[in-house]
């Protein structure tokens, strides 16, 4: 009955009817009450987004499964606190439970409480546990700790994974041994038998169960431990297939000499010829992590732990029961990263007309349900197997096949290629975003061109692609790519927070809307959806709705960084500065990288005329990306105010030369040069800034300022004449007039007067 009940639960969580699974689990916990049980009870409400529900069921348990997923019900619901008590290692366990998924969520854990050293070393450790836990590497950029993907995916990672592999093969050979031997005794007490209606029909249901299998990686229904093993119509499973089958989370990868806030060490298995003999063919350099012993528990959080399939065999057929089959199999999928993002993938650039920005990388991406298009760890996905992914296994040769040692080798190349080529991927990856957290948009958009064509043309890389245009102040760019990416994803809301800020900046107010329409009908629940809104609004001058929007956004995932930096911009356009730097401060909280922030709250402190912090704060944002030609514009003139003018000129060309198209830069250095009294350099640098600017009355505005305090009337009354031709804003109507009006009035304008 537990064992029936056990298939069913996850034949429902497989075909998602979590309603059903949930029923049907209730009533297993009922009549067998076990940890193993109350964990696939767990998992079902996890699935089924009831993060509460699995809190109260597991709390108290202790099981290294039942505390990964307790941990993962915290972390849903906010309690860092609770969830970092159960991942961190205890007196019943001196490990993280649940391998390379328990180090990253435990990674996930320091991160959000602003422990970014400890965070780190743990990414670390799950990409020693797992070198295909792609989130893991995510999170690494994003905090800006990441190693070279050249060093993280390299020769050792690829011998790692092709050790795994083969071993899983090993094992499953073994297990089919057992399984073999035990079919042709069933198969013979089957034909000494005469076989009732009843018992056919229980065979003919036995024998579909087998060929459907599920993807916990059983293939018949299996009696739970302390059952019969002995039934004469059910598969004997290997231990770790059993272990995998009975629980809710298949059993954890260990590294029993790992720190959890040890150094940062990323090495792989260590060779052990014995146990795996046709590794003998391999040859390469090698990092050391574990010892052999040890490389198959950690290899469980890349492959399926099961059995390999077999039908049950007719009556009397002949079998050699000494004849092994080895088969490779497993599933290259790690759920450790589906389950906790990712992505994030959130960037920024500023806005010229407001400045506005968007975080360099995807932190909060925030996250896998992330919608994976922010990182919002709030609603992730998750299934009952959180250790072993769900999905058929795959051999690489066909079922039933003997192996002669020459298949041996020609198995063992095939994995080395299909590591290499995995590895190969990634390394391409992850290098352009790494590059593009660190703010080197360029030497990112240069790495993505190396993708073949059919992965460069995927909604993931064309939104990477986007924000890296959308850096580089190349909106027409930037718009190219996020609608191809919607045209190659359209389901998918990955960078369109983004997009959105893109069509912002090109006053597309049209696109704009249709875009916040589209996303809204695709996923309401997604705060990148409601940024979309809010930018909406915000590009018709409609603050306060735009601040009702993105309000929505953080309500949706508080850790979405750039929805906090977005309700700050809206509280400085209404000139409620108090809440604007609470706003800038909570993205900070989740993001410390998040350069946006610094510069919106350095914007604060320059208004506010606090020279002192709003240097501090600029130049925070300059650390982060120091190729940010507005921000070095913000911070020379900072810089200037503190009558720190020759670091302020010096950050100023270093702007010029960053961006030449932006104009503030050039207007800020001639600004400068008035102060300094250096009339005929600050004439040149505006006669510069005509040709990129032409229609910029406050040019026109500073050149009559200058002509005046030479004395030559004619020309300042010629450039404050064009510069109010060129409509400017009241503030600036009203100073022009005013400098007109004293025109002849000598030594009345100093540097206090000047128009900025």
């Amino acid at each position: 009955m537990e064992a029936i009940l056990t298939d069913c639960v996850r034949n429902s969580l497989q075909q998602l009817m979590h309603r059903n699974a949930i029923f049907m689990c209730e009533r297993l916990c009922s009549e067998f009450p076990s940890e193993k049980n109350l964990q696939l009870l767990a998992s079902c409400y996890l699935q089924n987004n009831q993060a509460h529900c699995a809190y109260h069921i597991l709390k108290g348990t202790h099981t290294a499964e039942c505390r990964y997923l307790f941990a993962l019900a915290c972390f849903q619901m906010d309690l860092l606190n609770e969830a970092e008590a159960a991942l961190s290692p205890n007196e019943s366990s001196a490990e993280v439970p649940n391998g390379a998924a328990g180090h990253f969520l435990l990674g996930l854990v320091y991160r959000y409480t602003d422990r970014k050293q400890n965070a780190i070393n743990h990414f670390n450790q799950a990409l020693s546990m797992d070198p295909l836990l792609w989130a893991a590497y995510e999170e690494l950029c994003i905090l800006g700790a990441a190693e070279e993907a050249t060093l993280v995916f390299d020769d050792g990672a690829s011998i790692f994974i092709q050790k795994q592999y083969l071993q899983r093969g090993l094992a499953s050979q073994s297990s089919q041994a057992t399984n073999e031997d035990h079919e042709i005794t069933s198969n013979r007490t089957l034909g000494s038998e005469d076989i009732s209606p009843r018992k056919s029909k229980h065979t003919y249901g036995n024998n579909l169960r087998e060929i459907s299998g599920n993807c916990y990686g059983t293939t018949s229904i299996q009696p739970p431990y302390g059952g019969p093993t002995s039934l004469p119509f059910y598969n004997t499973p290997s231990p770790m297939a059993a272990q995998s089958q009975l629980s809710g989370v298949a059993p954890p990868p260990v590294c029993r000499n790992a720190l959890p806030n040890g150094p940062n060490m990323r090495t792989y298995g260590a060779d052990n010829s014995q146990r795996v003999a046709m590794n003998s063919a391999v040859a390469g350099p090698r990092r050391k992590f574990v010892d052999e012993g040890k490389l198959r528990k950690v290899s469980e959080r890349l492959f399926s732990d099961s059995g390999q399939r077999r039908s049950m065999r007719l009556a009397g057929e002949s079998v050699n029961a000494n004849s092994t089959t080895s088969m490779v199999s497993g599933n290259g999928t790690s759920h450790s990263s589906k389950f906790l993002g990712g992505s994030k993938s959130n960037s920024m650039i500023s806005r010229f007309s407001t400045l506005r920005k968007s975080h360099p990388c995807p932190s909060e991406n925030a996250d896998e349900g992330n919608h994976h298009e922010a990182y919002d760890e709030s609603r992730l996905n998750i299934t009952s197997s959180s250790a072993s992914p769900c999905g058929e296994n795959r051999s690489l040769e066909p079922e039933g096949a003997t192996r002669s040692p020459g298949a041996a080798i020609l198995s063992s190349s095939r994995v080395i290629d299909g590591a290499s080529d995995i590895l190969g991927l990634l390394r391409l990856f992850g290098e352009g975003f790494r590059l593009s957290c660190l703010c080197r948009c360029q030497d990112a958009l240069n790495i993505y061109t190396k993708l073949p064509q059919k992965h460069y043309n995927t909604g993931w890389v064309l939104s990477q692609v986007g924000k890296a245009y959308f850096e580089l102040v190349d909106y027409l760019e930037a718009d190219r790519a996020f609608s191809r990416a919607r045209i190659a994803s359209p389901y998918s809301l990955e960078g369109m927070d983004i997009y959105s800020t893109v069509l912002y900046h090109l006053k597309e107010d049209m696109k704009l809307s249709y875009l916040a329409q589209e996303l809204i009908s695709t996923d309401r629940l997604a705060p990148q959806s409601w940024c979309a809104m809010g930018n909406c609004y915000s590009l018709q001058k409609d603050h306060e709705t735009a601040l009702k929007n993105f309000q929505r956004s953080v309500q949706l995932n508080s850790r979405f960084a750039y929805a906090h930096t977005l309700c700050g911009h809206e509280y400085v356009a209404l000139e409620d500065f108090e809440n604007g730097i609470k706003s800038y401060q909570s993205a900070l909280r989740i993001d410390s990288r998040h350069y946006n922030a610094w510069y919106g709250l350095g914007m604060i402190y320059l208004r506010q005329e606090k020279f002192e912090f709003s240097e501090h704060h600029f130049r925070m944002a300059f650390q982060i990306n120091p190729l940010s030609s507005v921000i070095m514009s913000y911070l020379g003139t900072a810089l200037h105010t503190l009558m720190r003018n020759d670091e302020a000129l010096e950050m100023m060309e270093r702007a010029v030369l960053a961006d030449k198209k932006n104009p503030l830069p050039l207007y800020q250095k001639a600004n400068i040069l008035v102060s300094m009294d250096n009339l005929d350099g600050a004439l040149a640098v505006l006669e510069e800034l005509k040709e990129y600017a032409p229609c910029e009355s406050s040019v026109y505005a500073l050149m009559g300022n200058i002509y005046k305090r030479r004395n030559m009337y004619d020309k300042a009354m010629l450039h404050f004449g064009l510069a109010l031709d060129l409509k400017p804003s009241a503030t600036d109507v009203a100073a022009i007039k005013a400098a007109i009006e004293k025109l002849h009035v000598p030594d009345e304008i100093d540097d206090g007067d000047s128009l900025d």
